[in-house]
């Protein structure tokens, strides 16, 4: 899939929020009926689009709250409507998860919640296998190629 502004960013992010909540199949079979939090992994370059894709999801998940980086929080958490929490990390800055890793277990186990995670590589042991992963990457002509997988156990 193609994405050529910010706001085709925000809109998928926003179809995403459907997508994972059952309100569509536009893009496939739901993952709501995970054992433990819907988690999607984003990879891509600095300023690919990462946040601003959460941004959209969270909209879409009906949060008001204004959606910044976790960059230098590592993590930033955002109730739902309804009960659980949307939680976002950016483990850019971290080698080694650290206390994180712990924090991330509990939110991991909390199956009515939503858990975004940037820059996954120092805590990817400890991600279940059942997730969802989004690819971003810059194109030729400036624009972003995303694509997506849920990976299941």
């Amino acid at each position: 899939m193609k994405i050529h502004s910010e706001q085709e960013m925000l809109d998928f992010g926003k179809r995403f929020a459907d997508y994972i909540t059952g309100r569509t199949t536009d893009l496939g079979k739901s993952p709501q009926d995970s054992p433990h939090a819907t988690i999607i992994e984003l990879i891509g370059d600095v300023g690919t689009g990462k946040t601003t894709f959460t941004r959209g999801l969270a909209k879409g998940l009906g949060i008001t709250q204004p959606i910044t980086s976790p960059s230098f929080t590592i993590s930033k958490s955002y109730p739902l409507p309804g009960g659980g929490n949307l939680i976002h990390y950016d483990f850019y800055r971290l080698n080694d998860a650290g206390l994180m890793a712990d924090n991330l277990r509990e939110a991991i186990s909390e199956n009515n919640s939503i858990i975004v995670i940037e820059w996954a590589n120092s805590i990817s042991d400890l991600l279940p296998n059942d997730r969802i992963v989004i690819d971003l990457k810059y194109n030729d002509t400036g624009d972003r190629d995303l694509s997506f997988q849920h990976h299941k156990d």
